[in-house]
């Protein structure tokens, strides 16, 4: 009892965030190794050397060894499918910049579309908020997704800060429109 030292210490995976016994079972087995290689070198040999692979297929029926084949086959040609969904997603997405008049001279900028960055829309909103050093909220749009409105006329401000802190997000990708209130028409 005195061996078991508490807390223990558990090592993740930095690409699917389970342990490195159990990545077998995410869907990014060659990523999963390839990271355990690249940043614990001694617990891949230890995994993935030749010797611990022949010995857990041994213990594995002639049957059991052609279904756990085509299952990480499967599993690979999923995560590769879903990598190239989510990559093109991204490629066509668009994040719209709105300069959205209020009354007489206030305004508020509506940022809509970094959901499909993977930004995490709280995070960014309270960054906005901080360099601008204005109020900054998310709320929800009919049309589904998250939208960022700051206050003040920051168009241009945001547009600049995306591009310069936001890396993942291509400057093609942005788009800045500006939305005025209709006058009321005299008659």
């Amino acid at each position: 009892m005195a061996s078991d030292a508490y807390p223990k210490s558990v090592l993740y995976c930095g690409v699917c965030s389970l342990p490195p016994e159990y990545c077998e079972f995410g869907g990014t087995t060659k990523k999963c190794e390839e990271w355990l290689e690249q940043h614990h070198p001694d617990l891949h040999s230890q995994l993935y050397s030749k010797e611990a692979i022949e010995q857990n297929l041994a213990s594995l029926s002639l049957d059991a060894q052609k279904r756990a084949e085509k299952d990480s086959q499967k599993k690979a040609a999923k995560a590769a499918t879903a990598e190239a969904r989510a990559a093109e997603t991204r490629a066509s997405s668009k994040i719209l910049i709105k300069r959205i008049e209020r009354n007489k001279r206030k305004y508020v900028t509506a940022v809509q579309g970094l959901e499909a960055f993977g930004l995490d829309i709280k995070k960014v909103a309270k960054d906005f908020g901080k360099k601008f050093a204005t109020g900054s909220s998310v709320t929800k749009v009919p049309g589904g997704g998250d939208e960022i409105t700051v206050q003040g006329d920051l168009s241009d401000d945001i547009f600049d800060y995306i591009v310069e802190h936001y890396k993942d997000v291509p400057e093609d990708n942005l788009e800045c429109v500006e939305d005025k209130k209709k006058k009321k028409a005299d008659g």
